[in-house]
């Protein structure tokens, strides 16, 4: 599993020529309506297990929440069933509120 920086997903996010990662929220509702990451996809954690095969197994996923702690969680579940190419949000959208888009409401 890779760790990401709020800086260095907003770099990946803005590079043309390196393919966008599917970018996995696994917050509860409320929490992706307060704020979220342009082009995330909501699947709250304890979806996860029936919605794996949802999920593409060779895609680049970036699990994110609000500090790190449940995405990190999902991810090495994630790890667990066979993904790859899995990263964590470290500091999860708090982080990215902070770092790299201000707008963004903290909660």
């Amino acid at each position: 599993m890779q760790h990401l920086t709020a800086p260095d997903l907003a770099a990946w996010l803005a590079d043309q020529d390196r393919p966008r990662p599917f970018l996995l929220d696994v917050r509860e509702p409320w929490e992706y309506e307060t704020c979220h990451i342009e082009g995330a996809n909501l699947v709250p954690m304890q979806t996860i297990p029936g919605r794996i095969d949802d999920l593409d197994e060779d895609a680049e996923i970036v699990c994110i929440c609000h500090h790190g702690a449940r995405s990190l969680q999902v991810a090495a579940f994630l790890e667990r069933h066979g993904f790859g190419k899995v990263s964590n949000l470290t500091g999860g959208i708090h982080a990215w509120a902070l770092q790299v888009d201000p707008s963004l409401p903290k909660y």
